[in-house]
């Protein structure tokens, strides 16, 4: 299994290429063929990057929903809609499509951040810009009943 951790600063150019970290990009070679699905995220400026094979266990469970259920058909409409495949070419580089780059509104210069079974992709604006207030509320002490078990 995969796991993506770490941030990397990274460019884009203009047509929307952006180089997989080295360290990153055998390991996706060998678990999906080069393969990866970008959509977007529900809750932040961001993308979402998977590997094909990871993607495919997110399709199923999005599938699985009810689709008479309106949160469910708009959950689906939205992840699946904007799904795009990619695949990494020689040199390691992805083209993210025009769509995606507009909606998470990157440029030049990206975020990409390790997130265990998938990157997500910031422009290096927002990230900065959301940085400060995720640090404000990790450090609360106000947390869920999910993550008040968790030790670090």
């Amino acid at each position: 299994m995969l796991f993506f951790r770490g941030i990397n600063s990274i460019n884009m150019d203009t047509k929307g290429r952006l180089a997989i970290p080295k360290k990153y990009r055998e390991s996706i070679e060998e678990a999906s063929e080069s393969q990866l699905v970008a959509t977007i995220d529900l809750n932040s400026p961001c993308l979402l990057i998977y590997t094909m094979d990871e993607w495919e266990v997110i399709e199923r469970k999005l599938m699985s929903l009810p689709n008479m259920d309106p949160q469910a058909r708009l959950v689906q409409r939205l992840l699946l809609g904007h799904a795009s495949e990619m695949e990494m070419d020689s040199q390691g580089r992805i083209l993210l499509p025009s769509m995606l780059r507009e909606h998470a509104k990157l440029d030049k210069n990206v975020i990409l951040l390790g997130q265990g079974n998938k990157f997500e992709l910031w422009s290096q604006e927002a990230w900065d810009a959301s940085r400060p207030d995720m640090l404000d509320t990790a450090s609360t002490g106000q947390v869920s009943d999910a993550l008040s078990t968790l030790s670090l």
